[in-house]
């Protein structure tokens, strides 16, 4: 019997631009020390210098799996699924099949970010049956604290390259900065290249056309 227990979180689910990443990752008896010996916690608490830095040996030494929807494609599948639970439900699921593959794991715990039958019958759709755990603040067990660092950290690589790629900041969350970028992105690059770098169903959007002086 596998000790494994597999943790999925994302990120970027709340920032205009960049991608939406979500993480699976294994924790047994083996990767417990390693990972306490890195003070692995709620990415949340940690700075983003320190994620990056733990992430590198998270992924040599922790079984695990990314699934990063970039914003070209998220847009495609938020426009064909039209709902963000769904979406999310979608990826975990991904996420969670493709680790399974590698690994064994009888329990999932995931945050608590929908109905837990919308995950549930994502994963049946795949033919995976696991006990599945949802819970309020799941990044305190530390297979979802494990998966919290690994999707941030992998968040935080694209919003980078995206940068360099625009040779421009691009800002994280959805405040007015955020409506601030947007604007000059598209003064610099065209309205059309918006979707490479923005989830174009965010109230931003709106408020960036009207900035312009653009219909909706």
């Amino acid at each position: 019997m596998s000790d494994y227990i597999a943790g999925v979180d994302e990120s970027g689910k709340g920032d205009y631009f960049g991608p939406l990443v979500i993480a699976a990752a294994a924790v047994g008896d083996l990767e417990k020390p390693i990972l306490s010996d890195l003070y692995v916690r709620d990415s949340k608490k940690m700075t983003d210098a320190r994620i990056l830095t733990v992430a590198r040996t998270i992924k040599e030494q922790v079984p695990h799996d990314l699934v990063v929807i970039m914003p070209d494609r998220y847009n495609d599948l938020y426009q064909k699924i039209g709902n963000l639970n769904k979406l999310l439900a979608w990826g975990h699921a991904r996420a969670i099949e493709n680790l399974l593959g590698k690994v064994d794991c009888a329990t999932v715990i995931s945050d608590q970010f929908a109905s837990a039958h919308v995950l549930e019958r994502a994963l049946m759709e795949k033919g995976r049956k696991v006990e599945l755990i949802q819970q309020v603040r799941g990044e305190s067990e530390l297979a979802v604290a494990t998966a919290s660092v690994l999707a941030r950290a992998e968040f935080l690589i694209a919003m980078d390259r995206l940068a360099r790629e625009f040779d421009m900041t691009l800002p994280k969350g959805g405040g007015s900065l955020v409506d601030t970028a947007g604007v000059k992105f598209i003064r610099k690059h065209g309205v059309e290249a918006m979707r490479r770098v923005a989830k174009l169903h965010f109230k931003n959007t709106k408020k960036i056309n009207d900035q312009l002086g653009r219909p909706a």
